[in-house]
């Protein structure tokens, strides 16, 4: 495909303090706003008139009460909040993750239909499978779930959430108050499922969403979270930190996505991107290390041992990073176990350098720089097919949110990289992806 006929796509990761995990602390963030609806209310308004493709809330259905002591947690539900966005925006995207783990598709598929009404046909589903056994906890269950048993129940579930949304025909709603008919019976259908994880009866009890069927996004890089996109998405988050393996992880989900009888083209890959920056390289630079210094170590150390399933507290930072099992050996997120292997077989490092190097959000792709240093390693991995577009995630909230929508947006459409207006009501067609 040529880049030509390309363009790049800007998710924009919403969150209260920024993705740093010291960002709370840092002199620029007003503590008082962090969990004020306004705030994110604020963030959306300003990213949609630099014309954002999307806003994406991450979620979690746990936490260590410990935890707390190192930062805000964003409490608000994602839905919840991006219902409430939807109504200060008119065009931007609107993509919530929520866990096929622990939901129910019939009350998944009425929430995002509800939204997609709300929103005009701007909402998306990040389809995930949750790898912290602590969340099980919290569902009543003594243990969590096998790998290969989340994602079973996932491919079900997806089954499931579709065939809701297409319970209604595209002209089932009549509204003829002469005949007296609302919908029409015979365009209104129940899906009698029964599968191993589910038996829904349906029909949905909202009618179609406004796209037919909310923008479909998955995030998970293990053979199973690969066939799975492969399958059902339409937009892919990643953890990429090199050029060499973003080529790679492109090439393999489109080539995986033809075998499944879809075309390439109707998956668009972003890898999550850290950015700050500056008016020169030193400036930027001097944020990074400042943001270094205050980071919580500690809660890094929680996070990793969250996402790898193992507990790290009872090492020395300074000790070698213990060796890991191969990724499908393990229960817990087997994308994080592959990315971390692979860094600790290249560069021996200890936990605490591997944390301080890597770290910062959960492993992505970092940029610091001037607007055009960073417009041009986001170009070359677009032009490189690395990335179809990125997933940003301002290191700081306040001012470096801004920082990106002001300087490199602008400096990314003066390349002619990214479109200066919305063409479409859509989230799916202003993607491109019909």
């Amino acid at each position: 495909m040529s880049p030509s006929k390309r363009r790049m796509i800007l998710n924009l990761f919403l969150n209260n303090a920024g993705s740093h995990r010291g960002a709370w602390r840092h002199t620029s963030t007003r503590l008082e706003e962090v969990h004020d609806i306004k705030h994110f209310q604020q963030i959306a308004i300003r990213a949609e008139a630099a014309r954002i493709d999307s806003l994406f809330i991450a979620d979690g259905l746990s936490i260590e009460a410990k935890a707390v002591q190192h930062g805000p947690i964003l409490g608000f539900e994602p839905l919840t909040l991006l219902s409430s966005i939807a109504t200060v925006t008119e065009k931007i995207g609107l993509i919530a993750t929520v866990s096929t783990s622990f939901n129910e598709p019939y009350n998944l598929a009425r929430i995002f239909a509800s939204l997609d009404h709300i929103s005009g046909g701007r909402a998306g589903w990040n389809m995930v499978t949750t790898g912290v056994e602590r969340t099980a906890f919290n569902f009543g269950l003594q243990q969590l779930p096998s790998h290969k048993e989340r994602y079973e129940r996932a491919h079900e579930f997806a089954e499931v959430v579709l065939k809701l949304w297409d319970s209604w025909e595209e002209d089932a709603l009549v509204q003829d108050k002469a005949s007296g008919i609302y919908a029409d019976v015979d365009k209104v259908h129940d899906i009698h499922h029964e599968g191993t994880y589910f038996k829904v009866r349906g029909v949905l009890n909202i009618m179609r969403p406004p796209q037919g069927r909310p923008l479909l996004v998955q995030a998970g890089a293990s053979e199973e979270g690969k066939q799975f996109a492969a399958q059902y998405a339409e937009l892919i988050f990643t953890v990429q930190n090199s050029l060499e393996d973003a080529k790679l992880f492109y090439q393999d989900i489109r080539a995986r996505t033809a075998a499944a009888g879809r075309s390439p083209d109707s998956i668009k890959i972003l890898p999550g991107l850290l950015v700050i920056v500056g008016a020169t390289d030193a400036e930027a630079q001097e944020k990074a290390n400042e943001l270094q210094q205050i980071a919580p170590i500690e809660r890094a150390v929680m996070s990793i041992s969250n996402l790898l399933g193992i507990d790290f507290s009872v090492y020395s930072l300074d000790d070698p990073f213990p060796e890991l099992p191969e990724p499908s050996q393990v229960n817990a997120y087997q994308t994080f176990h592959q990315m971390v292997r692979k860094i600790i077989v290249k560069e021996k490092l200890t936990i605490r350098e591997l944390l301080n190097k890597y770290w910062v959000g959960a492993g992505q792709l970092q940029a610091v720089g001037t607007p055009e240093h960073i417009a041009d390693l986001m170009e070359t991995w677009f032009v490189e097919e690395a990335a179809d577009g990125f997933s940003v995630m301002p290191q700081l909230t306040f001012g470096g949110t801004d920082d990106f929508l002001e300087l490199v947006v602008p400096e990314l459409q003066r390349r002619g990289l990214f479109p200066t207006a919305y063409d479409k009501q859509t989230l799916r067609e202003n993607l491109g992806l019909g």
